[in-house]
């Protein structure tokens, strides 16, 4: 079969491609235009892409395609009806990030909670050289175990975010967007009181209608100021302009952003206007990407082509 990668960049050149290329004729582009998308998309059995958007304007005018595999979970590029129209399949990945995901979400909550901006410029600028009382204590920070954990989204990367805050000690509680019910061994609050009671806030949750603009001003300012936001599940769904203001008035201690309402960021984005390192880190949607879970990725779209074709079951959308 032919095989085309449109954004082979997104998830990284170092990855080995073998399990597609066992596949087929495996053609592979590091980014692809607009306009190169009809070209590089004709002739091709199956179609590779994370961001390249596929829709009625280029799949209407190719022949052949059965199948449009997404590197990742969503399909916000794909118009999926038009697809299905035109008989092709459409697949999604998901769970490779779990980990990785959990793991970013704690590498920002130590960065911020225990001042670490701060510490590694005092030590840099000198300020431990010669210092005879052994120890520096201007800058106050607070263990995790005993503090109470809010997570928004108790999904597969919720959950193992609550397992590892339950392992340090923290008391977590849930607040679920959809209103269901998990049984989940934590408790399931209201937003209000998930953000009153909460000392580090983290959501986990994808972007939809009920968690569009999530987190604005009434919710952040029900928080406590000392405490700690962490957005890994989509940008939109806190107010980014309600944080800026949260964050230069104090509302809350400070906030952690991987997601963002516009990736990539646009020139004169507010957040930037935050300078201070420890009240606002912000990383370019990386919690999902470590090495492994990008490998991960790669496997699990091997895996969906070859089920299609086999007929057996796959992640079809």
């Amino acid at each position: 079969m032919n095989i085309v990668v449109l954004d082979g960049d997104s998830l990284g050149r170092e990855l080995d491609l073998g399990a597609l290329r066992a596949l087929g004729v495996c053609t592979v582009y590091g980014f692809t235009s607009r306009e190169e998308v009809v070209d590089r998309i004709r002739n091709q059995e199956v179609l590779v892409t994370n961001k390249v958007k596929l829709d009625a304007s280029n799949l209407g005018q190719v022949e052949g395609v059965r199948l449009i595999c997404m590197t990742g979970t969503g399909t916000d590029g794909i118009d999926v009806e038009y697809a299905r129209s035109k008989g092709i399949a459409v697949c999604n990945v998901a769970g490779y990030a779990t980990e990785s995901v959990a793991q970013h979400t704690f590498a920002m909550l130590f960065y911020l909670y225990e001042n670490l901006p701060y510490y590694d410029n005092y030590m840099k600028r000198g300020g431990y050289v010669d210092d005879r009382s052994f120890r520096h204590y201007e800058n106050t920070f607070h263990q995790i175990c005993g503090k109470r954990w809010g997570i928004i989204g108790m999904g597969a990367i919720g959950r193992r975010v609550a397992e590892v805050a339950t392992a340090f000690g923290c008391r977590v509680s849930y607040f679920s967007p959809s209103g269901s019910d998990r049984m989940e061994k934590y408790p399931r609050v209201d937003l209000e009181t998930l953000c009153r009671e909460s000392d580090i806030l983290s959501i986990h949750a994808p972007l939809n209608a009920q968690t569009r603009n999530l987190v604005g001003p009434r919710e952040l300012g029900w928080m406590s100021r000392e405490a700690v936001l962490l957005n890994l599940g989509r940008g939109g769904i806190v107010n980014e302009e309600a944080l800026v203001r949260a964050l230069r008035e104090g509302w809350i201690k400070a906030a952690g952003l991987d997601v963002l309402e516009h990736e990539p960021m646009e020139a004169g984005d507010p957040l930037l206007d935050i300078r201070e390192p420890g009240k606002l880190l912000l990383t370019p949607h990386i919690g999902w990407a470590s090495l492994e879970a990008r490998q991960q990725v790669v496997l699990e779209v091997a895996k969906n082509i070859g089920n299609f074709y086999r007929g057996t079951p796959t992640h079809v959308v």
